[in-house]
């Protein structure tokens, strides 16, 4: 057989392969959320996102010493990861929730996954109170 023909009767197999799993496909036992969409509609994130760049900008342009800006910072750091702590608690309990409600095994985020898997976004963004038209508040 040439390797025209290869490629032809590959691609075919693989075709049906491809539609007679999805036939019988039943829901993939894999969730996925896309934490950036979040991010982007989630006044809450939005919020605490342009405060800390506020405070940052604020700690910067004081006229202080340095040894109390470094304090400054280092305070600021503490605060960031306990508001990323917070918010990463939420999603996590809203995509708990409805992994458990529609009997999922596994709930990875969108940015690690190449294919598959059902996307719970929405689930997830009705539980956490985000919408397309939530404000994106600005400094």
């Amino acid at each position: 057989m040439n390797r025209l023909g290869m490629t032809v009767s590959l691609t075919g197999v693989i075709v049906i392969s491809t539609m007679l799993v999805a036939c019988g496909h039943k829901q993939s036992p894999v969730a996925i959320v896309d934490t950036q969409r979040l991010a982007q509609y989630w006044p809450k994130f939005q919020n605490y996102n342009n405060q800390l760049s506020v405070d940052m900008q604020t700690i910067d342009r004081s006229r202080t010493s340095d040894d109390e800006k470094t304090r400054e910072r280092a305070a600021l750091q503490q605060r960031y990861g306990q508001i990323q702590s917070e918010l990463t608690q939420e999603v996590r309990n809203a995509a708990i929730q409805v992994a458990k409600v529609k009997n999922f095994q596994l709930v990875v985020t969108r940015q690690y996954v190449g294919y598959g898997g059902t996307d719970i976004t929405s689930d997830v963004e009705q539980i956490l109170k985000i919408t397309e038209t939530s404000p994106s508040p600005h400094p």
